[in-house]
């Protein structure tokens, strides 16, 4: 899969934040929602109009930031 098919920044939408295609679900909310234990089913139920290709997608986004991030310190 590739998420630039399914993932975009509009300056104009959600302040530039990356976001769902056609929509204004941004990476960030279905992050937060899987971090407070809601499971894929339950994102699905709360917005119907998405598919898993686009919360997968929205995962993989965010693994690739966290991936090019520089280090700053070591733990």
């Amino acid at each position: 899969m590739n998420y630039k098919e399914q993932i975009e920044r509009n300056p104009e939408i959600m302040m530039g934040k990356p976001i769902i295609k056609g929509t204004r679900i941004t990476v960030e909310l279905i992050v937060r929602k899987l971090a407070e234990g809601y499971d894929i089913d339950d994102i699905l139920k709360s917005y119907p109009h998405l598919g898993k290709e686009q919360i997968f997608a929205a995962l993989e986004y965010a693994a690739d930031l966290i991936a090019n991030e520089d280090i700053l310190e070591t733990l």
